[in-house]
């Protein structure tokens, strides 16, 4: 059972389809309190479309969802003292929008970005703030060795981003199967 110490990070890991989401939104939901849900991802097709409009629906009027696809450590920041819970979801989606928004090499953009991110969970673990963040990421490392240079940079970054921000949570879940075990806290 997750804890209800304040300020805290909890990182909510697993793979695609997983459960991660359901089980992140099933816990953040017993924080009473405001509520914000911050979405990376962008509404690219009818498909993407279909699945937002579903994610709004099963969380309900009590949640304010902001939309970040890129800036999201800057949205961290802005509204983290406006909210008793935020749940980001998911740190993957977030981590394509920025390798996407950069032709060429990406490398440098991603680690400052990844540094920003990790350097705003540990503020937010520093502050006097009475809040929670549950930040949910895809476990994409367990797979085979992708075929090309894009995937497999997308592949060392976010195990990288995913090992910076677990090391910092105060409680990290994998989620398999719509399992949650947890594996740290």
């Amino acid at each position: 059972m997750i804890e209800t110490l304040f300020p805290r990070v909890v990182f909510i890991t697993g793979g695609a389809r997983s459960g991660k989401s359901s089980f992140a939104l099933n816990a953040a939901s017993r924080v009473s309190g405001q509520k914000a849900y911050i979405a990376t991802a962008e509404s690219l097709d009818g498909e993407m479309e279909e699945r937002i409009r579903k994610h709004r629906q099963e969380r309900g009027d009590e949640w304010e969802t902001l939309e970040e696809p890129v800036a999201m450590p800057a949205l961290i920041r802005r509204v983290s003292s406006q909210y008793n819970v935020l749940l980001i979801d998911c740190l993957t989606l977030w981590l394509s929008n920025i390798i996407g928004s950069r032709p060429g090499n990406a490398q440098p953009l991603v680690e400052e970005e990844i540094s920003k991110f990790v350097r705003v969970l540990t503020d937010f673990k520093d502050s006097t703030a009475r809040s929670s963040l549950y930040v949910v990421s895809n476990e994409v490392g367990m797979g085979i060795v992708p075929d090309n240079r894009l995937a497999r940079f997308f592949r060392d970054m976010a195990g990288r981003l995913n090992q910076e921000v677990a090391g910092v949570a105060d409680e990290v879940y994998l989620v398999v199967s719509g399992v949650p075990l947890k594996v740290k806290g």
